[in-house]
């Protein structure tokens, strides 16, 4: 950072988003404050890009440095996807982005070791000791955030709820809200609280306070229950990070609002950690997001940019060559396009024969590590996740067996399978990480798809795969993987990664260049029905050609087993449907019953 750079903190949540532009005159030194002031909210997960836009759009537009916390901005995909809106609205400036978590802790403990807790719209519990981390609560409304306004606030409208309902009467508390509100009776408090969303919850919590503080019992008892339960994930993160004694800093509109709050959580947290040192944080989190925008170098942390050499690996990837057959693709009519796409099908074939000594070392690794009471799990990113995945999902009903015996792993989750999360891809840490949550073991058995052959996330998840002992095979469309190339050996792209297989489909380059998808995605998932259906076969779920263990949870899988069972029994239909439903359709039950 150079001397006189101006810089701005953001720190956003779900009542406010706070703002402070500072110079720091020289390093090292105090920031003097130019500005500041306070925006609508700005929980990353409620509020939309377009709006962000909006309220970005009212912030300094001549600044150097940026830092950005938002609320709801957990994953790396999270500060990526924040990152973009940012630079949309200052495209020369530096940006780091991340949670409020993180500008609560800089604006906190510096530099330091403790516990803080922040009780605002939400809650949530951060502790560091060295460079460990150590969280509690911060879910959201929908799973917790206990101790926040938001929950204070239902609380108490829930025990309003409920009086009325025991008794048909309303609370003192109720004519509270109801001018805190300008509402005239009852029903139209009910019809209010169905449309208001989090934050306008929230901002009523300081109504219960003030009745707690006016000598409401009931409403004493929530706030000491908000209290109570973020004492406990303090406790919680105190005793995971090993501090005796933490420094407790309090940050939040809860705690510099309310001071009856305060005195309720000191008071909780001096019976089990009586050594907590427990102070009021005096930095507010804007300046904690400001510091750390001086603290990052361009930011490399959060979005590591590829170097020259990584993007000419790639490049060199077969799957990324141009395709000479499709170089005029716009120009061509429907039915040309169509003759060049199934003309280019050919290569699938191809790479198909070929890697057939690959594939059938894959069944027999995988039939052995499913007969010795592992799992075989698929890892991919994009395309290659969700082809992963589908191939998972289809094991149970096929083949009768349990649903965690063949588990898709697509890097982003769930919404990836929809929604392209490409970006989610490019951390190998959150492979190891996935691997670590499903309990990897040694008997297992690892599938990393990965067209490239250079995906992070598989890579990372290939990585702790082996370290853990499980067998690991690597499935990819770049022959220079398996170090094969037209021009000889070639350098592996992946030095770091040592796996019992490699399976190469050298399909060539697509009609639609690097669009991964067509001609790599067709032999990917073949490649993946022959491993699966083989290891199934080899475990006995197959007679003949027939499937003998699915589950006949339809009409047609229904017909379809009386079928199998009338040509392996040579009866009649009738005989075969009656035979079932006595096994209460279990084709299988049924079969040992001849």
């Amino acid at each position: 950072m150079k001397p006189g750079e101006r810089i701005l903190g953001v720190e956003g949540g779900g009542t406010k988003t706070a703002w402070v532009l500072v110079v720091a005159e020289m390093p090292g030194s105090e920031f003097r404050v130019l500005d500041r002031g306070k925006l609508p909210p700005s929980n990353l997960r409620l509020t939309t890009p377009e709006r962000l836009r909006e309220i970005f759009a009212e912030l300094p537009k001549q600044i150097d440095r940026a830092g950005v916390f938002l609320a709801g901005c957990a994953t790396e995909e999270d500060r990526r996807s924040l990152k973009q809106v940012c630079l949309e609205i200052w495209p020369t400036a530096e940006i780091v982005t991340g949670s409020d978590r993180d500008s609560g802790l800089a604006a906190a403990l510096d530099h330091g070791d403790g516990i803080v807790v922040n009780a605002g719209s939400g809650s949530s519990v951060t502790g560091r000791r060295g460079d460990r981390i150590e969280r509690a609560g911060g879910w959201g409304h929908i799973l917790g955030d206990v101790g926040g306004g938001y929950f204070i606030f239902i609380q108490a409208l829930r025990l309003v709820l409920r009086e009325h309902d025991l008794h048909h009467s309303e609370m003192q508390f109720t004519a509270k809200i109801l001018r805190a509100l300008l509402l005239n009776n009852f029903d139209e408090l009910v019809r209010w609280v169905q449309t208001a969303d989090k934050m306008e919850i929230a901002t009523l919590a300081p109504v219960v306070f003030e009745a707690a503080t006016g000598g409401d019992a009931r409403m004493m008892e929530i706030v000491e229950e908000g209290a109570r339960v973020l004492c406990e994930y303090t406790e919680a993160v105190a005793s995971r990070l090993h501090l005796l004694a933490p420094k407790v800093a309090l940050i939040g509109g809860l705690f510099h609002r309310d001071s009856i709050y305060t005195h309720a959580f000191r008071r909780r947290l001096k019976k089990n950690l009586p050594d907590a040192r427990v102070t009021i944080a005096e930095r507010s989190p804007e300046l904690g997001a400001a510091w750390l925008a001086t603290e990052a170098d361009d930011h490399a942390a959060f979005h590591p940019e590829a170097s020259q050499g990584e993007i000419d690996n790639l490049a060199a990837a077969l799957t990324e060559q141009h395709n000479p057959r499709s170089e005029n693709l716009e120009k061509m009519s429907a039915q040309q396009l169509v003759e060049v796409f199934v003309a280019e099908e050919k290569f699938v074939q191809e790479a198909l024969h070929a890697a057939a000594g690959e594939l059938t070392k894959a069944i027999e690794v995988v039939a052995e590590s499913l007969r010795n009471g592992g799992r075989l799990f698929y890892v991919g990113a994009g395309s290659s996740g969700r082809i992963g995945v589908l191939d998972a999902s289809e094991i149970p009903p096929t083949f009768g067996a349990p649903h965690d015996l063949v588990q898709g792993v697509i890097a982003g989750g769930a919404t990836a399978l929809y929604r392209s999360a490409e970006g989610a891809e490019d951390q190998k840490s959150a492979g190891a990480l996935a691997l670590d949550e499903r309990k990897i073991k040694g008997t297992d058995v690892l599938i990393g798809i990965t067209a490239s052959g250079r995906t992070p996330f598989v890579l990372g998840a290939l990585d702790r795969a082996k370290l853990l002992g499980a067998k690991t095979i690597l499935l990819t469309c770049n022959p220079a993987v398996a170090g094969i190339g037209d021009s000889g050996p070639l350098e592996s792209p992946i030095p770091a990664t040592d796996v019992d297989l490699v399976i190469t489909l050298a399909v060539g380059p697509e009609l639609l260049t690097g669009s991964t998808r067509l001609k790599a995605g067709t032999a990917t998932k073949v490649a993946l029905n022959i491993i699966s259906t083989g290891a199934m076969v080899a475990l006995g779920k197959v007679r003949g050609n027939l499937m003998i263990d699915l589950h006949a949870t339809s009409t047609k899988l229904r017909e379809r087993a009386v079928r199998v069972l009338a040509e392996l029994a040579q009866c009649d239909y009738q005989s075969a449907r009656n035979l079932l439903e006595a096994s209460d359709w279990n084709l299988r039950a049924a079969l040992q019953k001849l």
